[in-house]
């Protein structure tokens, strides 16, 4: 057993350790002062770094040091203090872990030690979101760029005349005021050296004058694992230094130190895959916006939750959509904001040998990073609508576009938007990608102009005499269909066959304005087995055939098609005579099929769960 460990398990190929390895660091330097060395970069007094290690603690030297350290993790919203004591696990004298370059300098084992103990043990740091450990020591926020998309746009304007894009030069801008990472999903054959699954660091960026007068963006790539063993063109010797001033060329390869290469920007978007980003933090402590150089001085702050049954009400797919929790955002000025969406980690099984375990997870669920940390994070997404007041329809909002929202529904620890947004009310909705996913999440804004956030529950209105609760009247009519080869699979309107779907009339009759209606479209079949699905609802105004009226465009639709096995659309539709044509996404894809319409009836609503159209309330955070 390792006395100095804290009772942490170790991988259990450690566990035969000496007592003579757990040895007592032995640098003279402050923790804050070594993170400043190992990094390269200047340390300020009010830098962040100091929130994690807190200054003024005794060192090895001082006779009230009493072998521990205190740091600090931000965690959900809140600085989190964490004692240790100075004892590292160890084989054959050597740190079993992380280390820094120098042999004396021991900030980075024990910061992975904090880091252990708020996690349950060594064992579960492996792996895991760069972009999640950034915001845990900053408290701010992370963002991860696809390169593999930033090239396959570079190649599109290149192909078309238009101006290069600009990303991989915004890291140039950005890497005095920023930490930047870069991970490889999956080496390419011949670069073994790029584990998979692997983050590396972006130490510097540098801009060269070729000899052909060509600009030359390089990057210093830092391997953490430390091996130097990079074959690339700008190699020791490499082929790629004859295009630049001898001069230049040692300069820079001089400035490598163990584990480091140079690339060049497209050999940089060719063999890695993604970038992850660190927000810069002002000396006031404030987050700084990577596109504006903004201060983001205004922040709010208000935890949410998804309860099956009551506010998980899935992606905009669902009919539920209007369930989950809702926010107001108000904007008193223009401003720069940026929402973030933080998910609380589940809590962990224990096994028969007392062993953290990750929740059991549904084997057809897409693989994620963040599952491998036993964390298993549902997809979520958020969206945004702006509003005129405050007393809204929530079907009509929600059934009109949102002003912003997410590409799309991600299996990450925390999500998140930006958007340039004029004074007035917003109503933010996040959201799990499945319906009755239950969950705990904190939302946060930062935003460069003046801002509030609340929450919005439904006002319950009280019964009067004799009354009892009921929920909202709805007349529901079902339609059974099915898709067949040849005759009514035709697919979604990409494809000319799409006039030969299946097609259902519905009537609104003359009334007092329009009628609430919710239209769903479930396919019978496993989850594992579905299609791609959707619907559109084009008007009928007489007198056209099918085919005419299938390629019109429709009044409301409910795309992009969806691997699901229900969609639904909630909507108001006017008095008028109206088709609704489900469609699978390619044609001659067999299925059966059930179309539910349910038209919301024009009485007195007096109680339900989460009801459209009621009255919202606003009950203000701490």
């Amino acid at each position: 057993m390792l006395d100095g460990a804290e009772g942490l398990p170790l991988h259990s190929s450690h566990s035969r350790a000496s007592d003579s390895a757990l040895q007592p660091p032995g640098s003279k330097d402050q923790p804050s002062q070594l993170l400043g060395q190992a990094s390269g970069r200047p340390i300020r007094p009010s830098d962040t770094k100091a929130k994690v290690f807190l200054p003024g603690q005794p060192t090895w030297l001082d006779q009230t040091y009493r072998g521990s350290f205190t740091c600090r993790v931000w965690q959900f919203g809140r600085w989190v203090e964490v004692t240790i004591d100075d004892r590292l696990p160890c084989l054959a004298g050597r740190l079993c872990f992380s280390r820094c370059q120098r042999e004396d300098v021991f900030w980075l084992p024990l910061l992975e030690k904090v880091y252990a103990k708020v996690h349950g043990s060594y064992e579960h740091l492996w792996a895991g979101q760069v972009a999640d450990a950034l915001v845990d020591l900053t408290g701010g926020l992370a963002e991860r760029w696809n390169l593999k998309n930033l090239a396959s746009s570079r190649s599109q304007q290149d192909g078309s005349g238009g101006s290069e894009p600009k990303t991989c030069w915004q890291l140039l801008s950005l890497k005095e005021r920023c930490l930047i990472s870069c991970s490889v999903f999956s080496p390419k054959a011949g670069a073994r050296e790029l584990g998979e699954f692997h983050a590396f660091i972006i130490s510097d960026l540098c801009e060269l004058r070729g000899q052909a007068g060509q600009s030359i963006l390089l990057l210093r790539i830092q391997n953490p694992w430390g091996r130097r063993c990079w074959q690339g063109p700008w190699r020791e010797g490499g082929e790629g230094w004859t295009q630049v001033d001898p001069v230049d060329s040692a300069e820079l390869l001089s400035q490598l130190q163990e584990g480091e290469f140079w690339v060049d920007e497209e050999e940089f978007l060719r063999e890695f895959d993604e970038v992850t980003i660190g927000y810069p933090v002002t000396e006031a402590g404030h987050l700084q916006s990577l596109y504006s150089e903004k201060v983001l001085s205004h922040t709010q702050e208000l935890p949410g939750a998804w309860v099956p049954g009551q506010s998980a009400g899935g992606c905009r797919n669902n009919s539920g959509f209007p369930s989950n929790p809702k926010f107001w955002l108000r904007v008193s000025e223009p401003s720069e904001v940026y929402i973030a969406v933080l998910q609380r980690p589940r809590m962990r099984t224990v096994d028969w040998a007392g062993r953290a375990q990750a929740p059991v997870r549904d084997s057809r669920v897409v693989w994620s990073p963040a599952s491998i940390l036993g964390k298993d994070y549902p997809a979520v997404g958020l969206h945004l609508w702006k509003v005129e007041k405050r007393r809204v329809s929530l079907p009509r909002i929600l059934s009109t576009p949102p002003v912003a929202g997410t590409v799309c529904h991600a299996y990450d620890r925390e999500v998140h938007l930006r958007c340039e947004l004029t004074p007035g009310y917003y109503l933010a909705v996040p959201s799990t990608f499945l319906k009755n996913v239950p969950g705990q999440f904190l939302l946060r804004v930062f935003s460069s102009g003046r801002v509030s956030l609340s929450a919005i529950k439904t006002v319950v209105q009280s019964p009067g005499p004799g009354e009892t609760l009921l929920a909202g009247e709805w007349e529901t009519v079902q339609l059974q269909g099915s898709w067949k080869i040849g005759q009514t699979a035709g697919g979604s309107r990409n494809f000319a066959s799409y006039s030969s779907n299946p097609c259902f009339p519905l009537t609104i009759p003359e009334g007092a304005g329009p009628r609430c209606v919710r239209i769903t479209l479930h396919q019978h079949c496993l989850d594992s087995d579905c299609h791609p699905i959707g619907f559109h609802v084009p008007v009928d105004n007489g007198g056209q055939g099918t085919p005419s009226l299938l390629l019109q465009k429709p009044l409301l639709s409910c795309v992009p098609h969806c691997y699901t096995q229900e969609v639904s659309r909630v909507c108001h539709l006017s008095a008028g005579t109206y088709r609704i044509v489900p469609s699978t996404y390619l044609p001659d894809t067999e299925g059966a099929f059930t179309v539910t319409i349910a038209t919301r009836i024009d009485r007195r609503s007096i109680h339900s769960q989460e009801m459209l159209g009621q009255l919202l309330q606003e009950v203000h955070g701490a």
